[in-house]
């Protein structure tokens, strides 16, 4: 059950493991499902990534898949739709563990991404996470242990970006360089072609420069065979596929069996 206990000091799972040099993964929702979101968290995931720059997703309903998700294994993170103060603190005070920073593309980005996370004086997050400490109770008080469990992920995903790369590494409090690597073509003039040599010599500069850091390197995965190509490349924080693709697909193996039949 991943929820704090409040009398021993608890650690977001998705850092241990990360810290333990082993692979995470989470599904990515897309609807205002509450319903599939709490499906999803009890199905083996390490991290619901709640949707918010490409979906129709609210605050309200993140807050509700917060409370929905309680005690489940995947912990709620969020992407937000830009990477500003108030947008990462909406989502924290609803109570997610981990916010995705969109275009990352400078060290000072990345420096405002981990302000944004951390409270003074690290950082510049307000105090008034009242729905946050509902959602995780602890013993040594809410405001420590967000400073230890909340996660900052920075996107990758500009060609800029990959050129400064070092110094957004370098950034202390960031835990995940994630790549994007459909916008980082794009970038690039390949506009989507993600299996260019270029993209994908691009990505190996942010894995290698995460290394050098001691960050995490992560990606998109299509699953299957996929999975173990990206761990090869040293990514492993990743993120698979939308409740929606993970419904058509099985509903495609069931209509295939079916129509075999019939």
């Amino acid at each position: 059950m991943n929820q704090p206990s409040t009398d021993a000091p608890w650690e977001n799972p998705v850092k241990a493991r990360l810290r333990a040099g082993l692979p995470v993964i989470g599904i990515t929702l897309t609807t205002n499902s509450v319903e599939a979101a709490a499906q999803a968290a009890r199905l083996g995931f390490d991290f619901l990534w709640i949707e918010m720059e490409h979906s129709p997703i609210s605050l309200e309903t993140v807050r509700n898949i917060v409370l929905a998700t309680r005690g489940a294994k995947a912990i709620p993170f969020a992407r937000i739709p830009l990477n500003e103060l108030w947008t990462a603190k909406r989502v924290l005070d609803a109570g997610v563990l981990g916010v995705m920073f969109p275009f990352t593309s400078t060290p000072a980005l990345a420096q405002q991404a981990v302000d944004a996370c951390r409270y003074p004086p690290v950082g510049k997050r307000g105090s008034g996470a009242g729905l946050a400490t509902f959602s995780w109770p602890s013993a040594e008080g809410y405001f420590d242990f967000a400073d230890r469990n909340v996660m900052v992920i920075a996107i990758i995903e500009e060609i800029s970006a990959v050129e400064k790369i070092e110094a957004i590494a370098a950034t202390p409090g960031i835990d995940v360089l994630f790549v994007g690597p459909s916008d980082l073509s794009f970038s690039m003039g390949l506009r989507g072609d993600m299996t260019h040599p270029d993209v994908h010599s691009a990505m190996a500069k942010v894995v290698d420069a995460a290394k050098r850091h001691g960050k995490t390197a992560g990606r998109l995965t299509t699953g299957g065979a996929d999975i173990a190509r990206c761990l090869d490349q040293g990514f492993r924080f990743l993120q698979c596929a939308t409740e929606l693709n993970f419904m058509a697909a099985g509903v495609q193996s069931f209509l295939d069996l079916y129509e075999n039949r019939s």
